[in-house]
Formats: C-alpha cells, sequence, structure tokens
C-alpha cells in the first residue's frame, strides 16, 4: 500500500476555488479526463451532496495491461459535499474499473486557510493499493507517481478555469455597460420623439387657433335690412 499526500495554497478566495473545482474538466492540462456524469445530487441541511460518474484514460504501459487488462476507458465514482457556510468542499474519488486489483482511494478537499480568507488552502490525500498481480509494488508506486503527476496538472488547471471565470465577468460586465448605454440612447431618442412630436402638436393647435381668430375677424354680420319685418 502506498500514501500520497500534498497541500497547496491558491491565492484565491474559497468561493472562486469551488466554483473553478466544479468547472474543471474538460481542461488542456488534464487531457485524460474526458467526461463527468451526475450520477445523483441533493441538498441535505444546507450541503450539497453529489455523485458524479469520471470518465478517463489511464494510459497503462503494455506490461501493466498483460497483468491487470486493458480498457479504453476507465471510470470512477465520485462523491462530493459542498458546505457553503462552513466554506469546506470534500470530494472523494474510487477507481471502479480494474477495482479487482486495483484500489484507489483519493480525497480532496478545498477549504478557507486558516491563515488568510482571501486564499483557499488545497489538501489532498491518496491511498494506493493492489493486489492479487506480480509486481503489487512497483504498480503501487507507478500510480503514485502518476497521481503526483495529475495533482500537479490539476492545480494549474484550477488556475486555467479561474482565468476563464475571471475572463466570463469581464465580458459580462462590458455587456451590461454596453446594454446601459444603448438603453439610455433609446430612451433620449424615444424622450427626442416625444419632445418633437408634442411641439408639432402644439404648432398645429396654435396654427388652428390662430386660423380660427382670423375667420372670425373676417366675418361680418348681415344687415337690418335684410331682417324681414312684421
Amino acid at each position: 500500500m502506498k500514501i500520497w499526500t500534498s497541500e497547496h495554497t491558491f491565492n484565491h478566495p474559497w468561493e472562486t476555488v469551488a466554483q473553478a473545482a466544479w468547472r474543471k474538466y474538460p481542461n488542456p492540462m488534464n487531457t485524460a479526463v474526458i467526461g463527468t456524469d451526475v450520477v445523483d445530487r441533493r441538498v441535505v441541511d444546507g450541503i450539497l451532496h453529489t455523485h458524479r460518474l469520471v470518465s478517463s484514460k489511464w494510459g497503462f504501459p503494455r506490461w501493466a495491461q498483460s497483468l491487470v487488462g486493458s480498457t479504453n476507458i476507465c471510470y470512477a465514482s465520485e462523491r462530493s459535499e459542498v458546505d457553503p457556510k462552513s466554506r469546506q468542499m470534500i470530494m472523494k474519488t474510487r477507481n471502479l474499473t480494474f477495482c479487482s486489483f486495483i484500489a484507489v482511494d483519493e480525497t480532496v478537499s478545498y477549504q478557507c486557510h486558516p491563515q488568510d480568507p482571501a486564499k483557499t488552502l488545497l489538501k489532498q490525500e491518496a491511498v494506493v493499493m493492489v493486489q492479487g498481480v506480480p509486481l503489487n509494488n512497483y504498480m503501487e508506486d507507478m500510480l503514485a507517481s502518476k497521481i503526483s503527476l495529475n495533482a500537479g496538472k490539476g492545480r494549474q488547471a484550477i488556475e486555467w478555469v479561474i482565468g476563464k471565470i475571471d475572463a466570463e465577468m469581464k465580458e459580462l460586465a462590458s455587456s451590461a455597460a454596453k446594454s446601459t448605454d444603448e438603453l439610455i440612447t433609446q430612451t433620449k431618442k424615444s424622450l427626442d420623439d416625444i419632445t418633437t412630436s408634442a411641439r408639432k402638436s402644439m404648432d398645429e393647435i396654435s396654427s388652428a387657433a390662430k386660423k380660427s381668430l382670423d375667420d372670425l375677424s373676417s366675418f361680418k354680420p348681415r344687415t337690418n335690412q335684410n331682417i324681414p319685418k312684421f
């Protein structure tokens, strides 16, 4: 059995890192992971519980495939808990493929850094056990090294996703500002149209009133001789 552990500090608040962890796959760093599917998701006492199926390619060398078998896609079960109140996210993953010979239990936690609330502390632990096949110790070392390599890529992927989120937020803010400018321009145009229309209506009313006064001024009443006498 091999036990691998690691810690890393992200210079981002927990909410940002937790969001990036959900959007971690796919990414150009961890190309071995080809998909994640949600099996179950529910909220219990304010804690989000999620069960996902993770699809990946392990890329075993030929000698290892001859011992445990070969497959194009490997599957793992991932169960996670997100507690926004305590600002903690825990993910536990175990392989489903090759489970007759190999057991890889990995635990990843993201929590608010105890010394700096503006940062996030990442803790990782993996327990690797290979049994029932020759060269089990060698295979355990190989898997532990692969986990360590992928962990480094995973941290880079988190930073990549955070950069992507920041770009999306800037684009959204720019779009919102543009929409506001367009709304102000449209509102000003509408007010100008209303003012022009109102001014035109007043001019028409004034013109009609003037014409009526002119008509009254030009009106001559009939003389008395035209009035019949009785």
